[in-house]
């Protein structure tokens, strides 16, 4: 799905008024029409009261038409009209008398803080003053009305985004953004959806299809896409029945020290699980063992040194080779990694203290080999390519560390980001649960199972990083967040490639 910018929705609103020979009243008609849907199908006319606020542009004009559907079908709904200013936007005007032609409970004017209206923990409560079209941050009686709903207790649905948010910049201050709930964004999410510094103010989100025009929208380039089911799917390559081990490639895991052979058998036993054909691990002479015993299916071979990595030999081609998880960092280790990257030409993926080694001798970025996938958590991105102000500069700053080195890029997260040189892919599954021991290095090899499999470096990133949270998603709806451990996501791998091919459910209010 792509996420376009406010201006080219803005745009798309005005070329589908033209071209579907509507007015934007009746678009505003439309896609509120489609908010009052979703609402309705969830409270069913039940007894609670909804409170609306609405601004006195666009978006309260929407709230207005959600507020006139909503007592048209026996709702008790208050609409609070938070006047700012004395201008008004014309679909805005339009809706204000229908509604006041619906009911005799006419919208109360907020005009300053002695007109706040007492807010329920019970209460259902609909955001509608701000849109897309902010730019500027929410202050004085108004931001202190902000956190006045915020703090009722009062469930908070947002109508296209929370007010306070913009759509593409981090804002000033986070004390005037209300704290949705639930958003049910217009066309296309919003790229602040994501970002760690304001995607708790979104709460779940659905987008509504509000018929925008699609030719348009087709042909409308846009920086970032969101990955879900839909797109993971359409990544997926069948097998052939008339096929062998040989076809789904050879991986190679590299990394582990004394203590920390367990990151290696879980890369290893992921990439296996995920469809290569062959792999082999190699470690310390102390990871031999366990190795064996713990993944049979696996090849091993071993360093000369007992406990750590120190001389890297094997004498095949892997079809991709994954580097770093458990590896320590410790002088003759990064000897090996240097020698290693020197002969590697295939793009090979690089995690955890492959990064690190990375981070202290900079000057072997220039070894890695073109489109290599480096899978980086916050902490190790910064160590690479230094501190950031905030959300966005970290994105520009990853950007441009990619195109130097032309490799590809997974910043781990809530929602991970998978960058390439053309295109930012935002991941849309997974799971609080997957903060967990080792996930990251399930992460690894599911990615490097697909490259072995002849993946595009790319979309085994995206498609990895797709599975790898709906595996986790799967583990948590029958054991629950809490006793998720990566184990348990490498054993819903196999549920998660058939998950790709089953319809999704609706959220829920709740």
């Amino acid at each position: 799905m792509k996420i376009y910018s406010a201006e080219q929705l803005q745009k798309a609103d005005s070329i589908s008024v033209k071209n579907q020979n509507i007015t934007s009243t009746e678009l505003m008609e439309r896609a509120a029409g489609m908010v009052f849907n979703q609402i309705h199908s969830r409270l069913e006319a039940s007894d609670i009261v909804v409170k609306i606020f609405c601004g006195i542009g666009n978006n309260g004009g929407d709230g207005l038409v959600i507020a006139r559907m909503l007592v048209e079908h026996g709702y008790e709904v208050k609409v609070f009209v938070v006047n700012y200013s004395d201008k008004r936007s014309k679909d805005f005007l339009i809706n204000y008398d229908r509604f006041k032609n619906t009911t005799k409970d006419w919208p109360v004017l907020i005009k300053n803080q002695n007109d706040f209206p007492k807010i329920d923990e019970g209460d259902f409560v609909i955001d509608a003053m701000f849109g897309i079209g902010l730019n500027r941050p929410i202050e004085g009686w108004v931001g202190a009305l902000v956190a006045h709903i915020n703090k009722s207790g009062a469930f908070i649905l947002a109508i296209d985004m929370p007010s306070g948010l913009y759509a593409e910049k981090i804002p000033e201050s986070k004390s005037a953004i209300i704290n949705a709930n639930f958003t049910l964004t217009f066309q296309s999410p919003k790229f602040t959806f994501f970002l760690p510094q304001t995607m708790d103010n979104v709460g779940d989100f659905q987008v509504l299809d509000i018929g925008l025009d699609k030719e348009f929208l087709a042909k409308t380039n846009t920086s970032a896409r969101l990955i879900g089911k839909e797109e993971a799917r359409l990544l997926y390559k069948n097998r052939k029945k008339n096929s062998h081990k040989g076809d789904y490639g050879h991986s190679l895991i590299i990394g582990g020290s004394y203590g920390k052979i367990g990151s290696i058998v879980l890369s290893a036993t992921a990439a296996l699980k995920t469809g290569a054909g062959l792999c082999s691990v190699f470690s310390p002479e102390c990871g031999y063992e366990i190795i064996q015993t713990a993944l049979p299916e696996a090849m091993v071979i071993t360093d000369k040194q007992k406990k750590h990595l120190s001389e890297i030999k094997i004498d095949f081609e892997p079809d991709v080779l994954c580097f770093g998880m458990g590896a320590g960092t410790g002088d003759e280790a990064s000897s090996a990694f240097q020698k290693l990257l020197k002969e590697t030409k295939k793009p090979m993926l690089i995690d955890a203290d492959g990064l690190n080694m990375l981070a202290k001798n900079k000057e072997l970025l220039d070894l890695v080999p073109e489109r290599s996938v480096l899978t980086p958590h916050p902490k190790e991105l910064e160590r690479l390519i230094g501190k950031w102000d905030d959300d966005l500069h970290k994105i520009k700053k990853v950007q441009k560390f990619i195109k130097k080195y032309n490799v590809i890029l997974v910043l781990k997260g809530a929602h991970s980001f998978c960058f390439s040189k053309e295109e930012i892919f935002i991941n849309n599954s997974g799971n609080p649960g997957m903060a967990t021991a080792g996930a990251g290095d399930v992460l690894s090899g599911v990615i490097s199972g697909l490259m072995s499999q002849k993946y595009d470096p790319v979309i085994a990133v995206v498609l990895g990083v797709y599975l790898h949270g709906l595996a986790g998603d799967l583990a948590a709806e029958k054991m629950g967040y809490e006793a998720i451990t990566a184990r348990e996501i490498i054993n819903n791998l196999g549920g998660a490639f058939f998950e790709l091919f089953t319809e999704e459910e609706d959220l829920h209010f709740d």
